[in-house]
């Protein structure tokens, strides 16, 4: 299995040589390291070999390169797909720590091994959820889709918007409603640099304000790809009165 997966991916780097490397890296702010993936090459698709492998509780997945500059690009094959399984329980268990939706602004480390529950180490490196396939009446997971995140790699991101300082803000206070135009920020950066989310602080706020893509803090090396930067991210609208006769009681 060894010697046939590495005429098939390529370059392919050797990990985990020894017990100490095998600990899991705490999590950090902007690299956002996680739980390990544990998944095994899938050589065969089609839907009778997907329906099994759920059957067997594995979810199918797919990693790829999306490296966007070909100058640093890294020693994999940026043409070369790895068609894999990974553990239901684990991705269940990795989802409901992360939370939709900074699952997919997240890195991951990702080991490939000969074999479900195999010592056998084929491949490894960090990746980047890119979509979730569920089954529109269940909600189960059909499909993943990676990306290799390695550091040094340029990818696209879809970074999710959070806002803070709600309890606090004096819009909100006075009877204001908070619109939340941009729910999620677009941007072309390092792999080590994505951030799980953006934070909007909305505590300084009054009715009128606005909060602007330029106001908002990230790290130097993103390029911001969203359309529109005129189009703010959140403002503070007053709340019409229900009952507007009521008014000057």
């Amino acid at each position: 299995m060894a010697n046939r997966w590495r005429s098939a991916g390529g370059n392919l780097r050797t990990v985990l040589q020894n017990p100490s490397s095998r600990q899991q890296a705490p999590f950090q702010s902007f690299s956002a390291l996680y739980h390990t993936i544990q998944a095994i090459p899938r050589e065969c698709t089609g839907n009778r070999v997907s329906v099994k492998d759920r059957a067997q509780g594995r979810i199918p997945a797919v990693v790829f390169s999306q490296e966007l500059n070909p100058s640093t690009t890294t020693v994999r094959s940026v043409s070369k797909k790895h068609l894999l399984t990974t553990e239901r329980k684990q991705m269940q268990a990795i989802l409901k720590s992360v939370e939709l939706p900074f699952f997919c602004s997240t890195r991951f480390p990702l080991q490939i091994r000969a074999g479900s529950g195999s010592s056998d180490l084929l491949e490894s490196g960090n990746v980047l959820p890119i979509k979730i396939h569920r089954d529109e009446e269940s909600g189960k997971i059909l499909n993943l889709v990676f990306v290799w995140a390695d550091e040094g790699s340029q990818l696209k991101v879809d970074v999710p918007v959070v806002f803070k300082g709600e309890d606090v803000c004096p819009g909100l206070k006075k009877g204001g409603h908070l619109n939340k135009i941009r729910t999620s920020l677009k941007y072309l950066c390092p792999a080590e640099h994505i951030p799980p989310k953006i934070e909007v602080d909305v505590s300084k706020l009054d009715i009128g304000d606005r909060v602007f893509i330029p106001d908002v803090e990230v790290h130097p090396s993103m390029k911001l790809l969203s359309k529109n930067e005129t189009m703010p991210i959140c403002k503070i609208v007053a709340t019409k009165l229900e009952n507007p006769e009521s008014a000057g009681v």
